[in-house]
């Protein structure tokens, strides 16, 4: 299986379009924001990456735009910092070749030379370091999660046929093909946090200012987060109910409000919706693979959350 970078593609028209001039990089004195274990994150850490994001996403650069980003990507950054930990502690390495080839990849999806990618990525003011840094703790991730976790999946016959034999008893029932951005609420004193960057990332989508595609990739902690948020197609009631209902609602092409549910707030964007039949029921394999994938993400997730509870993890600012 090959490695999955959850690195977005920059938008290139908004980064090559920007008339922000480039200056000389002044000294500057750093304030520590998060200390995680024995690592720091300092405020320019948080303000590059916020930079970053914005950037990728599309999103235009304001202050009301960052105070409702920073404490998202403050979690972000306090997870890669958990992840190369974990990394270091299992003796797993990125090579500056590995970190380079995923450079040359994100350029060559631009069209670009990797050359040419990093002057345009100087002639917005974004940091290189900083799509270095994100690269390295993905790839450290993956690593990790590849030697850790993979060898952990087994999906058996009896499941495989368990699914097939549901959907053939679902002919004449509505599927939709989904797309989704999830943002989780791990404490009740995130609730208000995530709530509000739920619902600004969804008025910049409606607005038109943001794709759905590339705010999917930058925030959401789904599975399908690193393909835009496609969740391929589900069947009616198979989400929990209070998505379904949504689902319910839409029409293709829309896009929800945010959808409170017990782990967080989703997004949806209802692509298509058809009724299952038996030409449009996947075959085994593919179903293997999804259950597959599905259970990755999951014991993915609740690694990571092992890895936070016992972590030492303060905030200063």
């Amino acid at each position: 299986m090959s490695i999955v970078y959850r690195i977005l593609v920059l938008a290139v028209a908004i980064i090559a379009g920007s008339s922000v001039p480039v200056l000389a990089a002044a000294p500057r004195m750093e304030t520590i924001v998060a200390v995680v274990n024995a690592d720091a994150i300092s405020e320019s850490d948080l303000a590059d990456r916020m930079k970053l994001v914005i950037a990728s996403a599309g999103m235009p650069d304001n202050s009301d735009i960052r105070d409702k980003l920073r404490p998202q990507i403050m979690n972000v950054l306090i997870d890669e910092k958990l992840q190369l930990q974990e990394a270091a502690r299992l003796e797993i390495e990125v090579e500056p070749k590995d970190i380079e080839q995923g450079f040359a990849q994100l350029a060559a999806q631009n069209q670009m030379s990797a050359e040419q990618f990093r002057g345009l990525l100087k002639r917005g003011g974004v940091s290189i370091k900083t799509l270095e840094d994100q690269i390295h703790a993905q790839l450290a991730w993956s690593k990790v999660v590849q030697a850790e976790i993979r060898p952990q999946i087994a999906i058996a016959d009896n499941e495989v046929e368990a699914v097939l034999e549901r959907l053939r008893g679902s002919e004449g029932k509505t599927e939709y093909l989904v797309s989704e951005i999830f943002l989780p609420v791990e404490t009740p004193a995130d609730e208000a946090n995530v709530k509000r960057l739920a619902d600004k990332l969804t008025r910049e989508m409606l607005e038109g200012r943001a794709p759905f595609t590339k705010v999917a990739s930058q925030f959401s902690q789904a599975a399908g987060a690193s393909k835009g948020g496609d969740m391929g197609w589900v069947q009616e009631g198979q989400l929990p109910d209070e998505l379904d209902r949504r689902l319910s609602t839409m029409q293709e092409g829309d896009l929800s409000n945010p959808v409170r549910s017990l782990a967080g707030f989703h997004i949806l964007y209802l692509r298509k919706k058809r009724l299952i039949s038996a030409e449009n029921i996947p075959s085994s394999e593919q179903v293997m693979q999804s259950l597959g994938f599905e259970r990755l993400d999951r014991m993915q997730q609740r690694y990571l959350m092992d890895l936070k509870t016992q972590a030492f993890i303060e905030h200063r600012v």
